[in-house]
């Protein structure tokens, strides 16, 4: 049976998981320790309520949706398959193509109106991306209305997917800083187990040696929830982000030769952008620096020694030349 590549992920994820917590188990079990030791329920309801809190007072709304849609989505594969990647170069040909035969004021239309577009329509499933949708129509947007040259564009771009990256990259964030907070919260829940075992301390020695073994386990559980559980999670969700945003570079690439190509090629001009040769316009700029030069005056220059230390004059302001001064005329 063949596995498909999209589900080798979350198959390792699901695998590493349970690496982590056989190991762990198995280590203390051979050890002679005793599982029920190790379930102490209010040492989690500690811990995890702890950390939930904080999750939610520093973190907006919106990144809370964001980070357990990203948790959650790490167990499906990545979002965009090979199909999809296809779809989407196969959308920036025909557009293109259209902009090189009929210019690129015919993409009004669909950029302006990707909903209604007849060309968009062929490929529903980017079409119902409005991210991906909204990063094709801004690229078109500044190829159409704005007049700008293919090295201001690219620029551009870089920028919009810099943003795109960030705003897709806040749920590894967020889930890092979880992590690192779990290991205090554990403290704080031994910190407490202790403070029970002090309020016990004059009964006997089982019950006492009960509170410091579950005292404990609260600094047990938070190490091992941020560096087994929550942190590789992290790393996860940041990976997976990371291989999302892969679709968004193949939109860029095509779009700044096609940019490009309109100031060198007339089919790709349209007549509302006429042909801008960059290269006509740095002749120029050279040319009238050439004149602005040949026009300044020449740099003075010192007389030349003379042969015979006798003959020689002393300095006066017309045989000295100081760097960024003329020589003073002298009557």
């Amino acid at each position: 049976m063949e596995v498909s590549p999209s589900r080798v992920g979350p198959m390792l994820i699901i695998v590493g998981l349970l690496v982590v917590i056989l190991s762990v188990l198995g280590g203390y079990v051979g050890a002679h320790g005793k599982l029920g030791a190790l379930w102490q329920p209010y040492e989690l309801v500690i811990i995890g309520g702890a950390a939930l809190g904080a999750f939610l007072v520093g973190t907006p709304v919106k990144t809370v949706k964001q980070t357990l849609q990203a948790t959650v989505g790490v167990f499906k594969g990545p979002r965009y398959k090979q199909q999809d990647y296809i779809d989407v170069l196969s959308l920036l040909y025909e557009l293109l193509n259209k902009a090189r035969r009929e210019g690129f004021m015919a993409l009004e239309d669909h950029v302006e109106r990707p909903a209604e577009s007849s060309i968009f329509a062929n490929y529903p499933k980017v079409q119902a991306d409005h991210h991906l949708v909204d990063f094709i129509t801004d690229c078109l947007r500044l190829m159409i209305g704005s007049n700008i040259e293919p090295h201001e564009l690219e620029p551009l771009l870089e920028l919009e997917l810099e943003k795109h990256h960030g705003e897709a990259m806040q749920p590894a964030a967020v889930l890092n800083k979880v992590a690192d907070g779990l290991p205090g919260f554990g403290i704080v829940a031994a910190v407490l187990g202790i403070v029970i075992t002090m309020g016990s301390i004059g009964g006997e020695i089982t019950e006492v040696g009960a509170h410091v073994a579950g005292a404990l386990v609260g600094t047990f559980l938070g190490i091992l929830l941020a560096y087994g559980f929550v942190g590789p999670l992290a790393s996860a969700v940041e990976a997976r982000a990371e291989q999302d945003a892969r679709i968004y570079e193949s939109v860029k690439t095509p779009c700044w030769p096609a940019c490009a190509a309109t100031t060198r090629r007339s089919p790709w001009n349209s007549p509302a952008r006429p042909c801008r040769p960059t290269c006509a316009r740095a002749s120029a700029s050279s040319n009238s620096t050439s004149r602005r030069s040949s026009k300044a005056a020449p740099w003075p220059r010192p007389n030349p020694p003379s042969s015979s230390a006798g003959s020689r004059r002393p300095a006066t302001p017309r045989t000295m030349a100081v760097p960024g001064r003329w020589p003073t005329p002298t009557s």
